[in-house]
């Protein structure tokens, strides 16, 4: 007897309608999450496909888009992680040169004031000597018949110092002075300097608290060397104030 082929609702589906169909299965399952029940009955039955079927199906691409994804999750990560980084190497770093600044203008202010300290300072103008001879002393050898300043003791060639800040008003010969130097002082009184062996500042010129003016002598009306001061209001001759009083005042004990 001849067999007739089913046909119509009978017919059985073909590989391409199963393979179809596993697809759609296995993106439905990627979809609702389950896709960790890869063994399904679907997938199961068609054991006849090859390898090369199998890679070619919805899974591989299922599964290569996740791990695209994952992959691009982790570059993001690890983007934000050294975004994360180098912002907190920018921030330590000006953080760093902020407290270096500030350690730069802290230095440049203290050197600013100890220099402001140092010019409105007063020194002894010649360094570890003692008074000689007293203000107001009597006796012959003075013209106006007293000591119009103090001597200190100083052998000759001893440095001589300016007492503070100001700006040499004469530097040469002053008769019973001898070489001498006067200086206006920056609060306005002034300061000589006699019997000087040497001069070494000139008229015009700017001095500061301890800086060389000459070499003391004996040079002028002298019994032997040593260094005459005196303190005045003006630079005239007669103007004269207590010398002792004066470097006291300025905090230089004498």
């Amino acid at each position: 007897m001849a067999f007739t082929r089913a046909t119509g609702k009978h017919r059985a589906p073909s590989r391409l309608s199963r393979r179809s169909a596993n697809m759609a299965g296995v993106a439905a399952l990627a979809t609702t999450g389950v896709i960790g029940t890869l063994a399904s009955p679907a997938l199961a039955a068609d054991t006849s496909t090859s390898t090369t079927e199998v890679e070619d199906t919805g899974l591989t691409q299922v599964v290569t888009a996740e791990t695209l994804a994952d992959q691009i999750a982790d570059q993001a990560a690890t983007q934000k992680q050294e975004a994360a980084r180098a912002k907190a190497a920018a921030e330590a770093k000006r953080k760093a040169e902020a407290r270096a600044e500030a350690a730069r203008e802290a230095k440049e202010r203290a050197a600013r004031d100890a220099e402001r300290k140092r010019l409105n300072s007063f020194v002894a103008p010649i360094s570890g000597s003692y008074i000689s001879t007293g203000y107001k002393t009597g006796g012959a050898i003075w013209s106006s018949g007293s000591h119009t300043g103090i001597d200190f003791h100083a052998a000759s060639g001893t440095t001589v110092h300016a007492v503070g800040s100001g700006t040499v008003v004469e530097a040469g010969w002053g008769g019973a002075y001898g070489n001498n130097v006067v200086i206006k002082m920056k609060d306005g009184s002034y300061t000589q300097y006699g019997h000087l062996s040497s001069i070494s500042v000139s008229v015009g010129q700017s001095v500061t608290p301890g800086e060389r003016i000459g070499l003391s002598g004996a040079t002028g009306n002298t019994t032997g060397p040593h260094l005459h001061f005196e303190a005045r209001t003006s630079s005239e001759y007669g103007s004269d104030i207590n010398p002792v009083a004066y470097l006291r005042a300025h905090g230089v004990n004498v």
